[in-house]
């Protein structure tokens, strides 16, 4: 099964991703980019140019075709998509990791990526209003959440491991 890495923007979906890949010796999938690989374009160059409603689509886009990629990968799936009540059925067969935490934190570590979409000037609040509003559906398809502020990448990566009873792939 796909196992589906969550978060705000910041949460570290990308790094704890490519963790758990390379330690299940799966492929990684990455939202923004599948996003740049397939528009051209960054998603916040996509929220200025066509708006936030079609980078969301497009975002929902590259997660289905990334949940039905073989063999099963391990993705970094955008924020967005758990807004969408078809992306979040597309979501039940995964393993769902949610990487939940402070909107302060979060927003510092947006502060360096030029990649991630603005949609207010002040980063805290609007990662707290999109944390209000999409925790519940965060919490309705995760199977395992942890607070990225207060833990490592390679912390999250062994509780998701531990959770999952895998066991790293030997070369």
């Amino acid at each position: 099964m796909p196992l589906v890495v969550m978060g705000l923007m910041g949460a570290g979906k990308s790094t704890v991703a490519h963790l758990l890949a390379q330690t299940l010796g799966r492929p990684m999938r990455d939202s923004d980019a599948d996003l740049e690989s397939r528009y051209g374009a960054t998603a916040a160059t996509m929220a200025a140019e066509v708006g936030p409603g079609e980078l969301h689509a497009r975002e929902g886009l590259v997660l289905k075709e990334a949940l039905e990629a073989e063999p099963p990968a391990v993705i970094a799936a955008a924020a967005s998509t758990v807004d969408d009540p078809g992306s979040r059925s597309l979501l039940a067969p995964a393993f769902v990791v949610f990487l939940d935490g402070s909107p302060q934190v979060l927003a510092e570590r947006m502060r360096s990526s030029a990649h991630r979409p603005h949609f207010k000037p002040d980063l805290v609040e609007m990662l707290t209003e999109q944390r209000a509003r999409r925790l519940p559906h965060f919490q309705e398809v995760a199977d395992v959440t942890v607070d990225s502020t207060a833990h490592t990448p390679e912390e999250i990566a062994g509780i998701v491991l531990a959770r999952l009873g895998a066991r790293p792939q030997t070369g």
